[in-house]
């Protein structure tokens, strides 16, 4: 049998799966081998036996490397012994504490722990307590548990804070050679109400293209801070910026990428300051095709911080009083939709997928308790931005394709042989007569998306388009973007936020002062992608044939790429984790209670639903859909019941109970409600309609005592015995009993 190394993944249930470094399938492993290892050890393991459908399992023969981070747990005292119950539930066995390693924690507090001795076939892991972070219920504790659980870096360097602090608090004379002055030009931020680092400016005017003699275009400038002006290779505050790869946003809380003087301050472009910029200035023409660009640094100076709802507001009533308050830039804006317009029919043209989904937004108190959870509304303002982002970054990456310079590109590929297949099975299996081909294009995505937009299975079916497509990486080999239908894209717009960004603007500014940009190679680079290795793409696959002709600047290069896609992937996990833990604090508090809702995903154990009005997805287990037998069919994704036919897809409305929250797994459990049968809950609501329909009869006319019986027979009896609310209650007892 084969043997091969790969990271330990553990499940909260005792057994575990070995995600091979191959990017092969996974081996199962049984809790007799987790005994001896934890969740994330590095291991060798060797193949023993294929169960009936041909999936591995293994046995462990070698731990090549242990996870020296510290384990967050709440501290226990039971039986007279310490121990600590991990808060991730996929380490699957306690640790122990000797009495004199608890750090002076007491009993419930949340703690990380760092390992003294690993378990063993025959024994638990032994542990010592190394920080107390406080009281479970503390407001905020749950992005501290996060931040260790997910290991994001969320302390600079002394280093960096020493570095930083000598930066100067403005621009100096020096800072403003060699650099294009755009402090005259009405370029403005539109960002979010909450937003706190502003990263990007635009501005937009009527342009000549060609021989013409009047306007026929645009000409639309994106100005991006200069981050790359104040963070240098080698030095402490990129090696920082390194590790952390990207900003993680939480409710209430951001862990930026660089220190805040930097991201909130020099790099941040802030209305009627002067900043450093680099200028993306392109040429668009009335088909929205990128006539002509440049690329220069520059200085500007933001004219307003806009928001997305003020600019929305100006947009639809130019005579409005957002309008009159930005009187002197109305016409700009203007000019930018006219220019959003024009992008989004060539859009259209090339065939991008566009799909509408719903964002939420987690609207807490002071206390950190979740107030209330709401749709985040995308209008024209949103749209406007995200199209001039994306037409810099697509002349970032031609710019950069043209003089042939090593970057990471922003590579989106199409779905896989076994994804595409089920998703054409589904196609087929609805009848609609469209479908996509074995070479798929995103204009046939674009396509279905379009035709099925107004049918009541919209939702399921852009849902399913999404889930086939793989997920965006970052990488030096270009294979395109799928889902812009781009052949070539980068991220140029974000280096506050994002590393890609700024290793993007370095290799642009060398290649504008006519050298070369040459990525260092760091230790960091090499083990990210040794403990968080994303599964290969078929262009990272066909690298890593060629890995041994490769330059020591070329494999940099690959795991840089590699280091800041899983980085990526690490944020958004610990963001999820968050927001996971608010919803399930919040649901508790919502026991019992019965909500209408939407099916989001079938599976061959349940449905997972989700709350119209809350915007909360719990689990539906297949036992609470009735006394039958239900058969998943992979095809339609949906649940069907063998007797009755009845079935359960994505879309499907269904309404729920809040039955069970589990608040250390991040699960809520909804129990359905089956609206066709007589319940308790029906007879109730009927009665407190009668109780009222009595109130307003009484309040509207004592004197109608006719009209007053007759409300209260149905509450109180008599005749009302026979009727559907008694006769529904009178059920429900019975079957309770």
């Amino acid at each position: 049998m084969s043997e091969v190394d790969g990271t330990i993944q553990g499940h909260r249930d005792g057994h575990g799966f070995l995600q091979r470094d191959d990017g092969e399938s996974d081996i199962y492993l049984s809790p007799q081998e987790m005994h001896a290892v934890l969740h994330r050890d590095r291991v060798k393991v060797r193949v023993i036996r294929y169960d009936r459908k041909g999936r591995p399992e293994g046995r462990v023969l070698e731990i090549l490397e242990r996870k020296k981070a510290p384990i967050i747990g709440r501290l226990l005292h039971e039986g007279g012994i310490w121990l600590i119950a991990p808060e991730d539930k996929r380490y699957g066995q306690d640790i122990i504490i000797p009495k004199n390693g608890i750090a002076g924690a007491s009993a419930g507090q949340v703690v990380a722990v760092e390992l003294t001795e690993p378990p063993s076939m025959h024994s638990q892991p032994l542990g010592r307590v190394t920080e107390v972070l406080g009281e479970i219920d503390d407001p905020g504790m749950e992005i501290e548990i996060a931040v260790r659980k997910y290991e994001v870096p969320h302390r600079f360097s002394a280093e960096t804070m020493a570095q930083t602090a000598k930066l100067p608090e403005k621009l100096r004379p020096a800072d403003r050679k060699h650099r294009i002055d755009l402090t005259d030009v009405a370029l403005v931020t539109i960002d979010g109400e909450d937003a706190r680092d502003f990263d990007d400016a635009v501005y937009c005017e009527p342009a000549t293209i060609g021989r013409a003699k009047q306007p026929n275009g645009w000409r639309l400038v994106v100005a991006i801070a200069d981050v790359s002006h104040y963070v240098k290779p080698g030095e402490s505050l990129d090696d920082d910026a390194y590790e952390r790869a990207t900003s993680v946003y939480f409710p209430r809380r951001v862990i930026p990428m660089l220190p805040e003087k930097l991201s909130n301050g020099l790099c941040s472009l802030n209305p009627n300051e002067d900043r450093m910029a680099m200028a993306c200035d392109m040429l668009v023409d009335a088909h929205g095709e990128i006539h002509a660009y440049q690329f220069f640094p520059a200085v500007i100076n933001s004219q307003a911080r806009l928001t997305y709802n003020e600019v929305a507001a100006i947009l639809g009533n130019t005579r409005g009083p957002e309008a009159h308050k930005r009187k002197a830039l109305v016409p700009h804006l203007l000019h930018l939709h006219e220019v959003y317009r024009a992008l989004l029919k060539a859009r259209a043209a090339r065939g991008a997928v566009d799909f509408e989904t719903t964002e939420t937004q987690i609207v807490c108190d002071e206390n950190g308790r979740i107030e209330k959870i709401v749709p985040r509304t995308r209008n024209d303002a949103h749209r406007l931005i995200e199209e001039a982002m994306l037409a810099a970054n697509v002349c970032s990456a031609e710019f950069i394709a043209t003089h042939k310079h090593a970057a990471l590109y922003r590579v989106h590929e199409g779905p896989t042989p076994e994804k595409r297949a089920i998703l054409q099975a589904y196609l087929r299996g609805l009848g609609l007569g469209l479908s996509v081909g074995d070479d798929p294009q995103p204009a046939e995505f674009q396509a279905v998306a379009q035709a099925t937009k107004d049918r009541p299975d919209a939702q399921q079916i852009h849902s399913m388009l999404l889930r086939s497509m793989q997920q965006a990486i970052y990488t030096p080999i270009n294979s395109g973007h799928f889902g812009l239908a781009y052949p070539a894209y980068t991220h140029f717009t974000s280096p506050i936020r994002r590393y890609p960004d700024l290793l993007v603007h370095r290799v642009i500014k060398a290649v504008l002062a006519g050298r070369k940009y040459h990525l260092q190679v760091t230790e960091l680079a090499t083990s990210a992608v040794h403990t968080r290795k994303l599964r290969p793409t078929a262009a990272s696959m066909a690298q890593a044939k060629s890995q041994v002709k490769m330059t020591a600047e070329a494999q940099a290069w690959e795991a840089a790429g590699a280091h800041c896609s899983a980085n990526e992937r690490r944020a958004d996990e610990a963001s999820r984790d968050v927001e996971a833990w608010l919803k399930c604090k919040f649901m508790r508090e919502h026991l019992g209670e019965e909500y209408a809702g939407t099916v989001s995903a079938a599976t061959s154990f349940g449905l997972f639903v989700t709350l119209d009005d809350l915007y909360v997805e719990g689990l539906v287990h297949i036992t609470e859909l009735g006394g039958e037998y239900f058969r998943f069919d992979e095809v339609r994704q949906e649940l069907r019941g063998e007797r009755s036919g009845v079935r359960y897809a994505i879309g499907t409305r269904v309404r729920v109970q809040v039955s069970r929250v589990d608040l250390d797994g991040r699960k809520i459990d909804f129990r359905l409600v089956h609206d066709t049968g007589p319940t308790l809950r029906g007879a109730r609501d009927k009665a407190a309609t009668a109780v009222e329909e009595l109130k307003a009869a009484k309040d509207a006319d004592r004197g109608h005592k006719r009209a007053t019986k007759k409300v209260a027979g149905k509450v109180a009896g008599g005749r009302a015995r026979k009727t559907p609310v008694a006769e529904a209650a009178r059920k429900t007892r019975r079957t309770r009993r």
